[in-house]
């Protein structure tokens, strides 16, 4: 059984799925291959006791009108029938420290962001200001980050460093570690990461913050939806065991575990990029591409807390709540001891459907290394491949959920009286089902002396194969979703794509 596609795509996360949808409205034949029974990677959901979780993605910036995120999904075709909830604009993220009730609010809007800030810190204002001028500048310097205009990187804005920039910006420690706070959605480690990534992520939420009602999977629906619309293809179960390549040293099809056989004239991997690189095969990566790529740490991994909650029985929030032990923490939160653990967590709520005052569910995540469950590394475990890990994992797991419950009560007493029943997810979970190495949360480290060091070009040095995902260069929704267009402008040509995105934003003005 031969079919023959001018893309292939090989998994099916936001970036290959958003890669497949801008190839496809160009009249491609394209073709998704996903491994897992759920598309979206990262975008996942799962359902307990009838409530719907998310895995990965639990707000989304950037998505008021004009603003880029909203632009793209426009381009996309699926803006208008995203279900969004906009999350409380005084404070959509809170920062609190140790024993202290103050929760340090991130509002949406930057007047507005100074503002919030202000009533805790009166003296800062210039330096608050400050800040989000460079954070505003900083973005401005990359490629498609507005959408159209900009073509490469500005070399001397990747080698800022997150640490140097924030002390510079005010001799308030309390303040610093506030404007770092958030810094659990980069995997921050403040002493190297470039403050381009503290940048890019922090900007998005402070144009706006929304959560995905019915969770961030049905982003994924509606590009599929989409993608059948333009008459694309999209299988799941068929994880891509081997790569064919022609005597050109060209690839020209791949094969499934299952046997089918699937030829196409270009090939996008949306897959962990080790896992590409074993399928590609050591011969034909050059010794030092290889080298680097295996030198690259990755971003730590996570363990989730699931707790389905009694009706009308906890009040709901709409907003996040980023809890450290000490200010200190802040700077290297992932970098825990396993006494102390959950040193830091992000919490956030969901509303009930029919009572929207109450919350339904809470979500607690905080830092695990993978370390801590190599013991049960060799099993696999997800709904297409379904094995059990064990007693020993499960009472792993109660474990931690317990500790996690205690430390959640330092801030809500009598959280135990609410909780009907709790679920977890492991770093093992995050690996299966995501396919990321060591369950890492947002690809790998990037370091400010070295920042080239982690990116790579959406092109391959085999002709027909290119790259996309939170391997290449950013993480994140946007990350991500920037990251597709910048590897189909490799594929249709940058002019193309800017074209389209022109006239997009010209219909959207007219509007």
């Amino acid at each position: 059984m031969k079919k023959e596609y001018d893309i292939l795509v090989i998994g099916s996360g936001l970036g290959g799925l958003v890669s497949a949808l801008i190839l496809a409205k160009e009249g491609l034949k394209v073709c998704v291959l996903e491994k897992n029974n759920q598309y979206g990677g990262n975008l996942q959901t799962f359902s307990r006791d009838k409530l719907i979780f998310d895995t990965g993605v639990h707000y989304l910036g950037g998505l008021s009108k004009g603003q880029n995120l909203h632009q793209f999904f426009s381009y996309l075709e699926i803006m208008e029938e995203l279900e969004l909830h906009k999350m409380d604009e005084d404070g959509s993220d809170r920062i609190s420290f140790g024993n202290e009730s103050i929760e340090y609010p991130h509002a949406q809007g930057y007047e507005n962001f100074v503002e919030q800030l202000i009533a805790h810190f009166p003296n800062e204002k210039q330096n608050l200001e400050n800040y989000c001028e460079e954070i505003q500048y900083v973005c401005a310097q990359f490629p498609r980050y507005q959408v159209v205009g900009k073509d490469n990187y500005n070399e001397e804005i990747l080698h800022l460093n997150t640490k140097r920039f924030i002390e510079s910006v005010t001799q308030d420690k309390k303040l610093q570690a506030v404007l770092l706070g958030s810094n659990f959605l980069y995997g921050g480690d403040s002493e190297n990461t470039p403050f381009y990534v503290h940048a890019l992520t922090v900007n998005s939420y402070i144009q706006s913050a929304y959560k995905c009602i019915k969770g961030g999977s049905q982003i994924t629906k509606l590009l599929i939806k989409k993608l059948r619309q333009y008459g694309a293809e999209v299988h799941k179960h068929s994880e891509v065991s081997e790569f064919i390549f022609n005597e050109n040293n060209k690839l020209s099809s791949v094969k499934t575990k299952s046997g089918k056989e699937y030829i196409a004239g270009k090939f996008i991997s949306n897959i962990e990029i080790r896992s590409v690189m074993k399928l590609i095969g050591e011969d034909r990566l050059r010794k030092s591409f290889s080298n680097r790529v295996m030198s690259w740490a990755p971003v730590s991994s996570c363990f989730s807390v699931y707790l389905v909650l009694k009706p009308h029985t906890f009040p709901s929030f709409n907003y996040n709540i980023y809890h450290y032990s000490s200010e200190e923490m802040v700077w290297n939160a992932f970098r825990y001891s396993k006494e102390n653990w959950p040193e830091t967590y992000m919490l956030s709520s969901t509303a009930s459907k029919h009572h929207p005052d109450y919350a339904e569910s809470l979500t607690a995540i905080s830092y695990m290394d993978f370390d801590e469950v190599k013991s049960w590394e060799k099993t696999i475990n997800t709904v297409a491949e379904e094995h059990e890990r064990g007693l020993k994992y499960e009472e792993f797991k109660m474990g931690k959920a317990e500790k996690m419950i205690s430390a959640l009560e330092k801030k809500i007493p009598n959280l135990r009286h609410s909780i009907q029943n709790i679920y977890t997810s492991s770093p093992l979970s995050y690996r299966d089902y995501i396919g990321s190495f060591e369950g890492n949360m947002y690809g790998y480290m990037k370091n400010s002396d070295n920042p080239l060091k982690t990116m790579v070009s959406p092109r391959t040095k085999i002709d027909n194969l290119f790259l996309t995902g939170q391997s290449v260069n950013m993480h994140g929704i946007l990350g991500v979703t920037i990251g597709a267009f910048n590897t189909c402008a490799e594929i249709l040509g940058k002019e193309i794509i800017d074209k389209r995105l022109k006239q997009m934003i010209k219909m959207n003005e007219k509007k």
